[in-house]
């Protein structure tokens, strides 16, 4: 399951250079405006501990990590919407995307220019949402008018479609993003095609200086107080760091981190809160050849995760073997398991968890 993030952002607020942290391939950094104009496109790995215990216990010939896709997209102007700047390239590029990481200026520096002039990252995001929205309005007025006439006429599909098209375009006329709507998930749906930016779940990156990068300054303050009725998720990071570790070995990463105060990487943390955002789980298949993580959204069944290996093993699921990671680790083999009575024979209806060890049985 593919997982790609947008990262946006006003021009000169250290995305492209977050970018080259997170990716290894490497965007052009430079300081002034549309300097990053082709979406730059990277895959990185989800760092999961996990992973590495598992195959410390069973010693395959490879080692296959799940991946997030990373896309660096061209900074914004205000009237993005109306075609100013990079816009329509820009908000196509975001549309495409599963979720938004949204990087903000939080720190001051002389030496690099701020498109508009001085550092006010609740103003940054207000422009960037504003665009966003009417880009959503000019979609879902459209989606209105398209639906009126049938949904006047008694068709009971178009009538529904209607009004949540009017319930959507009376949020964003209020300035409002998209996501910020109570629907349930069946309502979304008829609107799902429309892929509207505002509704794509949304990471606040705080883009700080080292001093800042553990407790935040009067930026990130301004900028937290403003998010806090948005329910999403606002982070701390320094570029600057991030990129000084770029090529470091990873003892001294660890070494460096704790001198900074932190645990772990900004990168890293990203990478997690994104899986996160999307509610997804990792689950892992284990043997000498090849110890793998997958990706599956929250709330998958048996089935559904083993289509994500092959759709043949969805279509002649038969059972799934399953052992929690926890036992695994503990008795340190699946034998072990087995003779514990520890692994458990699932079937159509099982709920994945996150974490757990399967192996499919399966007959086309």
């Amino acid at each position: 399951m593919a997982l790609q993030c947008g990262i946006v952002g006003l021009p000169n607020v250290g995305k492209s250079t977050l970018f080259n942290c997170l990716s290894s391939a490497k965007a052009e950094s430079a300081n002034y405006p549309f300097c990053t104009i082709e979406p730059n496109v990277g895959m990185i790995t989800v760092p999961d501990e996990r992973l590495k215990q598992i195959s410390d216990i069973v010693n395959p010939q490879k080692i296959v990590p799940t991946t997030v896709e990373i896309v660096d997209i061209a900074g914004l102007v205000k009237g993005a919407s109306k075609g100013e700047g990079l816009g329509n390239q820009f908000l196509g590029n975001i549309r495409n995307t599963n979720a938004i990481l949204h990087v903000v200026r939080c720190f001051d520096d002389d030496n690099i220019t701020h498109v508009d002039g001085s550092v006010n990252p609740v103003r940054d995001k207000e422009i960037i949402d504003t665009e966003l929205q009417l880009k959503d309005l000019e979609a879902i007025e459209a989606r209105i008018t398209k639906v009126k006439k049938l949904a006047d006429s008694g068709n009971k599909e178009s009538k529904a479609i209607y009004d949540i098209a009017i319930q959507i375009k009376e949020c964003l006329e209020q300035g409002k993003s998209a996501r910020t709507l109570d629907l349930d998930p069946k309502h979304w749906e008829l609107v799902k095609d429309l892929n509207l930016l505002t509704a794509k779940p949304v990471l606040y990156v705080c883009n700080v200086d080292e001093a800042s990068v553990v407790s935040g300054n009067h930026h990130t303050q301004a900028f937290t107080e403003s998010v806090k009725d948005e329910n999403a998720q606002v982070m701390f990071v320094s570029a600057e760091i991030e990129s000084e570790m770029i090529d470091m070995e990873e003892d001294d990463k660890i070494m460096f981190l704790e001198d900074m105060g932190l645990k772990e990487s900004g990168v890293n943390r990203i990478i997690n809160e994104a899986y996160k955002l999307l509610n997804y789980y990792t689950y892992f298949t284990a043997g000498v050849k090849e110890v793998r993580a997958w990706t599956i959204t929250a709330g998958f069944t048996a089935p559904q995760a083993a289509g994500v290996i092959h759709t043949d093993f969805e279509r002649g699921f038969i059972r799934a073997e399953v052992i929690a990671l926890e036992d695994f680790l503990t008795l340190g083999s699946e034998a072990k398991c087995r003779e514990a009575g520890k692994l458990r024979v699932e079937g159509k209806e099982y709920l994945v968890k996150d974490g757990d060890m399967m192996h499919f049985r399966f007959n086309v």
